[in-house]
């Protein structure tokens, strides 16, 4: 006889667009089991990824943190001892109350950001940075340069619902391994193809599982995406498919564009991309010819020093063909402006002062070592509290990063579930609870659902969540504001009803909420974001609107029409090759690295070469080879593939340092310098040389 076991539900709170309702088995001994998709919620479609169904693995792991630990050997010795709560809370408070006596509030920066997407343990600690007029904390690191490209031709982070991929007769996935990364992505794509014959396109820099998926496969360079997408719009108006009734209804500038364009035909687009002119004809045909085409927009195009442009040129396709009028058809990149809901309580926003400096995540590493630009001029940053991340491992300019966390006048808390790189270089651990054990409110970014994630076991050991360890932290500080003396389900509740999404214990009912606006709004209708309700053709970069605290990059150089601008780090005879540090299938960043299960799936560090690259280095599957620029220098095993263009190199894993030999990771290669207009790190544009080494020792 079969035993039952509860499902209880949930969501993921991981840094992927799908946020999949889950369903979680729990035991009766108070531990999870099995997890699921959700099979109701019409985009999860009980579809979640490997690595979560095995969650269990992660949560129960041995390893995990479970009492607070001070240290006491030398910075990243990894030598702890246990020490009380008390205790733990007392040596951090005291020493933010040191570093803002010494240089004040502003040399004290709680740094965060997406190890959890809920609401409230991801930004409740904006609330104690706001109440102690801390330096702020700017997020950089993923979203800047493809939210700016796409918002600036939409005015709006919206667009068309996901789920109408599956009423496409054209789903072109550009930018973005959907198979690794939000595999929900799939689910409605693949749905096209087998109820209406639709055809899936996937541009990419690499031959990745989603290409391997592809009825047109278009593998270009790095950096490229801009050159593909005016090419593919040169066609549109060249060909008679450009939707002129339409451009002229609800975009600017289609006549700059047009003259723009008669240039950027197929044949120069391929000697930038590498893709062939029949390949580039093809597939705008396509586009032209189909009016239900669906642009799902990903990150990976954005990553590059030219990323912003790239996304607009990417989001003006759909509006040159018209697509947008039609269900199956438009763009999607993200619903995170779906949501507008009020988080003044959530992170203390009438707390916040625009005259405290804000300090940009991406650039910790120039930071912590005193570069004067980087800090705005103002105090050196004496103390960190770290929740949700792991820079480490993940920011950019590795080398910085690690000479600033190894400074010894530094003060570092960490809030974590493993002891990670950045955990061993702390003076004070403190063991976090997972996402089953608290209680917390997800907004989706690739669908329209509002998600309620309650807490359905007890953690382990003495961990805690991080809204109880910010609320006592303020307590100790004599941080006042109502929401740190607020349950995090009274805080949730208030959220809801001030935002106008009903209460907790609605949602507590219904589990998840569909916000999707009707098809007239979803596909910009009504009139795209910007006063005069048009997409932004032509773009005034200098002064796009968006929330930083500067504008970054060489701004003024942006072409302001659709193009390839050339400022990538492209290759040289010294660095002849391009470097892309793109996610891995079984870790999400550096999460998921401990779980024997997905550490065993991706192997050792290593570097997709093409076979001919290969051979002329005289390198064979597993040899070790050295992979340098100015900024440092990793060690990767050779991996020939035959699915990349000759010149470009791919590791997709961001492995612990100590994971590989020389104790250098994949992001000592990548630069912190921002991109423009409104900053970001440049993760897939570097260039490397490389040189075949023996086996280390």
């Amino acid at each position: 006889m079969t035993k039952h076991v509860p499902i209880r539900a949930s969501a993921c709170p991981h840094d992927c667009p799908s946020t999949c309702a889950l369903e979680v088995e729990v035991g009766a001994d108070g531990r999870i089991g099995r997890v699921r998709g959700a099979a109701d919620n019409s985009y999860t479609a009980g579809v979640i990824c490997a690595k979560v169904a095995r969650y269990a693995e992660r949560a129960h792991h041995p390893d995990r943190l479970t009492q607070p630990l001070v240290r006491t050997g030398p910075k990243g010795s990894g030598q702890f001892a246990p020490i009380s709560w008390d205790d733990a809370l007392d040596r951090i408070a005291a020493a933010f109350d040191a570093a803002a006596r010494r240089h004040g509030p502003e040399s004290v920066w709680p740094y965060f950001y997406a190890g959890t997407m809920g609401l409230l343990m991801r930004d409740g600690i904006n609330r104690l940075t706001h109440a102690k007029r801390y330096s702020r904390f700017f997020s950089s690191i993923c979203v800047n340069p493809a939210w700016s490209g796409y918002l600036a031709g939409t005015g709006r982070l919206t667009g068309a619902d996901p789920r109408e991929m599956a009423a496409s007769d054209l789903v072109v996935i550009w930018g973005t391994n959907a198979v690794s990364t939000q595999v929900n992505v799939m689910t409605h794509a693949i749905r096209a193809r087998k109820e209406r014959g639709a055809k899936i396109a996937v541009v990419d820099v690499y031959r990745t599982p989603t290409m391997e998926q592809a009825d047109i496969p278009l593998l270009l360079r790095p950096g490229t995406d801009g050159a593909l997408a005016c090419a593919v719009m040169h066609v549109l108006f060249r060909d008679g498919h450009a939707d002129r009734a339409y451009l002229a209804r609800y975009a600017n500038d289609a006549e700059a564009l047009e003259a723009h364009l008669r240039d950027r035909d197929p044949i120069w687009a391929s000697a930038i991309t590498g893709l062939g002119v029949d390949e580039i004809e093809a597939f705008a045909a396509h586009v032209g010819t189909t009016p239900r085409s669906y642009f799902r927009i990903g990150y990976g195009l954005s990553r590059s020093r030219n990323g912003a442009v790239n996304m607009h040129a990417v989001a003006s396709i759909p509006v040159v063909s018209g697509a947008w009028q039609h269900e199956g058809g438009g763009a999607f990149h993200s619903t995170s402006g779906l949501y507008r809901l009020r988080k003044t309580l959530i992170e203390g926003l009438d707390l916040r002062d625009p005259t405290v400096r804000e300090l940009d995540q991406s650039r910790i590493g120039a930071i912590l070592c005193g570069d004067a630009e980087a800090l705005w001029g103002g105090p050196p940053v004496d103390a960190l509290l770290i929740q949700n991340t792991n820079p480490l491992s993940v920011a950019p300019d590795q080398s910085a990063v690690k000479r600033g966390f190894a400074r010894e006048d530094l003060f570092v808390a960490v809030h974590e579930h493993f002891l990670t790189e950045t955990a061993r270089q702390a003076d004070i651990v403190l063991p976090a609870t997972m996402f089953t054990e608290h209680d917390d409110l997800y907004q989706a970014g690739g669908h329209p659902h509002l998600l309620l994630g309650p807490k359905l076991v007890e953690p382990p050991g003495e961990c805690r969540s991080n809204h109880e360890v910010v609320c006592a932290l303020a307590a100790r500080l004599g941080a006042e504001h109502p929401g740190f003396h607020l349950s995090a389900r009274a805080i949730i509740d208030r959220t809801l009803a001030e935002s106008g999404r009903g209460s907790l214990a609605e949602l507590e009912e219904a589990r998840f909420l569909d916000v999707a606006p009707d098809f007239a709004t979803a596909h910009f209708l009504t009139g795209f974001g910007h006063k005069d309700k048009r997409f932004r053709l032509k773009v005034d970069w200098p002064n796009i609107a968006y929330p930083a605290p500067a504008k970054f990059g060489p701004v003024d150089d942006m072409p302001s029409l659709p193009d390839h601008w050339a400022v990538i780090e492209a290759a040289t005879e010294e660095h002849p090759f391009r470097l892309v540090t793109a996610p891995a299938r079984n870790f999400l960043n550096s999460t998921f690295t401990e779980t024997p299960t997905s550490a065993q799936r991706e192997g050792p560090p290593s570097l997709l070469i093409h076979p001919d690259d290969a051979a002329a280095l005289g390198l064979a599957a597993g040899d070790w080879v050295a992979v340098e620029n100015p900024r440092g220098r990793v060690l990767l095993q050779a991996r020939p593939f035959e699915g990349l263009r000759r010149g470009v190199v791919v590791s997709e894993q961001i492995k612990p340092n100590r994971a590989h030999a020389g104790g250098c990771g994949i992001n000592t290669l990548t630069g912190a310098d921002p991109v423009a207009p409104v900053g970001g790190a440049a993760f897939h544009d570097n260039r490397v040389r490389l040189t075949k080494v023996s086996a280390p020792v």
